[in-house]
């Protein structure tokens, strides 16, 4: 019975016993399970993150690229503005001297064929090299007048300035005075060697004729970038008369015009509204609105060649307004800069004449430009500017000067004098500063 007994609760503890194994060998095989599930899920997330990231970087990579095309422009001319700023030194003027009463002619030199033909190799070897900083621009579109002789034609400009990314080129304005506001590029430039490019209006100052225009770099040919050069500026103050000067560019009614002479007068001005120019006159003769530059023996630019100076002459030559007299302005116009108008032309009231005539020391309005800040201001001929902003005005340079200081847009108080019953009074007027573009 006891054995029986013992039996029986060892079938028991094995019946009980065996869901016990059972349930530990499910559990076993859910740990089993579960784990596999585990490396499923994990296999899982890590594609998903992948995608994800993979999904993350084309749109990233998208909006880099609309950014960068949008901003591109912006960062380009943020970028022109800070390495793009051109300087040009002022030349110091040579202190006039007292003429004397006899004139001592220096004995010249008995000249052999040889030194004549020597002279003139080196003289074109000189012409030929300045050549490279010439440009020839031409209108190829926009609305031109029929048969505007500008507008079919062209126009000698220098290269003035290489900032990395532009090309910058002075040139007469003649080339887009019918141009209209806006346009892209109605105008080629051809360089040195044939290579031509087309270019934009940058600046300009219709007072003094002058333009500036912009040719993208990236455009132009290697061997069109390795040949040009920016131009050697002259000092025309020391230019003497009699000096051998060089005339280049398109004075006879092609590109490439080449010729020699002398300086033969310095004497005369060129006018403009609120400024003057000198005008280097020449013996070299020039077709009626011939463009060009004139150089010394060095390949240095002395002037900018305009057919228009004395054009009622009968006899026209190459006559040329003077590089260090026009440097300011070119300098404000290569740097984008609007050139400050207020419409005065005057003479200067000397010391001399103040007291021979009893007038006021100054600058002699002898007229006011029509539509002009100055006419609005309520200047009128007659008067005397004595004060532009807060620079003293003793003549008509010092006013060029102070005109040059104020900066377009902007209010200035001009001060001087009006003759009255009673004599000259003192007057005010509030100048709003223009500009010719």
């Amino acid at each position: 019975m006891q054995d029986e007994r013992q039996m029986k609760n060892r079938d028991e503890a094995d019946v009980q016993s065996a869901p016990d194994a059972e349930q530990e060998e499910q559990e076993q095989f859910a740990f089993l399970q579960e784990k596999v599930k585990s490396q499923e899920k994990k296999r899982g997330r890590g594609l998903f993150k992948v995608l994800w990231a993979a999904t993350l970087g084309l749109v990233f990579g998208g909006f880099a690229c609309a950014s960068f095309y949008v901003l591109s422009p912006l960062m380009e001319n943020a970028l022109h503005a800070k390495r793009g700023e051109v300087t040009i030194p002022e030349d110091e003027e040579l202190p006039e001297e007292e003429p004397t009463q006899e004139e001592t002619v220096p004995e010249m030199p008995v000249l052999t064929v040889e030194d004549y033909k020597e002279m003139m190799q080196s003289v074109y070897s000189v012409a030929r090299d300045a050549e490279k900083c010439l440009v020839s621009v031409q209108a190829t579109g926009g609305t031109w007048a029929k048969g505007d002789v500008h507008g079919g034609g062209n126009v000698t400009g220098i290269i003035a300035a290489d900032n990395g990314w532009e090309i910058l080129i002075v040139a007469d304005h003649a080339v887009c005075a019918n141009a209209v506001d806006g346009e892209n590029s109605p105008w080629t430039v051809t360089f040195y060697d044939g290579g031509s490019c087309s270019a934009t209006l940058k600046k300009r100052d219709k007072n003094r004729g002058l333009a500036v225009f912009s040719v993208n770099r990236m455009l132009l040919s290697e061997n069109t970038k390795n040949g040009i050069r920016t131009v050697v500026w002259g000092n025309s103050n020391i230019a003497q008369r009699g000096e051998v000067v060089i005339a280049l560019g398109n004075m006879f009614g092609y590109d490439d015009g080449l010729g020699y002479g002398v300086i033969s007068s310095k004497k005369y001005d060129e006018l403009f509204a609120d400024a003057s120019c000198g005008v280097l006159a020449t013996d070299i003769a020039v077709s009626p609105g011939g463009t060009g530059v004139l150089v010394n023996q060095k390949g240095e630019v002395l002037g900018l060649i305009r057919g228009s100076i004395w054009s009622e002459s009968a006899n026209q030559t190459a006559n040329a307004l003077a590089i260090s007299e026009l440097k300011p302005v070119m300098e404000m116009l290569l740097n984008g800069e609007s050139v400050p108008y207020v419409g005065i032309r005057g003479t200067s009231v000397t010391e001399i004449v103040s007291e021979e005539q009893g007038l006021p020391r100054g600058m002699y309005v002898t007229q006011v430009v029509e539509d002009s800040p100055a006419m609005y201001a309520g200047i009128q001929n007659g008067d005397i500017i004595q004060k532009v902003g807060g620079t003293e005005v003793t003549g008509s340079a010092s006013y060029e000067k102070a005109v040059l200081k104020c900066k377009v847009e902007t209010q200035v108080k001009v001060t001087g004098k009006r003759r009255g019953n009673g004599g000259y009074v003192d007057v005010e007027f509030v100048v709003t500063v223009g500009s010719q573009e």
